[in-house]
């Protein structure tokens, strides 16, 4: 049996950089766009469509709570609150199949790191990386994260019972 559940995050972009706290995408830091995601994590909006999509198959938000408890005690890295979810999905008794990713941004330009990114992200969830598939686009410039002042994720899986 196989189900399919949506997920999306999204996050503005801070006044100024932070080199403390660079872009970070699907777990790859982007340390040559001077980018910060105003969020209280890494702010990985990647990571976290996916998080929340994997919410939507076991019924238990990861995001919110749960990782803002994380965040207090020092956890901020967005590829630990994935880990939970993939736990529960795991103890649920589902295992991941397919992963799309449509990212909607101005900046950064995905292209030339969208390979790294799959490659990245296939690895975290323990997925082949031909079940990530990621498109990018900057919406025509229509919406907030088309003009640049942000990005915004939408996530789509696929799971099985094996």
């Amino acid at each position: 049996m196989t189900e399919f559940a949506i997920g999306q995050d999204s996050h503005a972009f801070e006044k100024s950089f932070d080199p403390e706290k660079p872009l970070k995408l699907g777990g790859v830091t982007f340390n040559d766009v001077p980018l910060t995601l105003k969020a209280n994590s890494d702010g990985d909006v990647i990571l976290h469509a996916i998080t929340n999509a994997v919410s939507g198959i076991t019924c238990r938000n990861i995001l919110g709570k749960i990782a803002d408890d994380l965040c207090k005690n020092g956890e901020k890295n967005s590829a630990a609150y994935l880990a939970l979810a993939l736990s529960d999905l795991k103890k649920a008794g589902y295992e991941l199949v397919r992963i799309s990713l449509s990212v909607e941004c101005k900046k950064p330009k995905l292209a030339p790191r969208i390979d790294e990114i799959r490659t990245s992200v296939a690895l975290i969830c323990g997925i082949d990386v031909n079940a990530v598939g990621i498109t990018a686009t900057s919406g025509e410039g229509l919406s907030s994260f088309g003009k640049g002042l942000g990005i915004q994720v939408f996530c789509g899986i696929t799971v099985s019972r094996p």
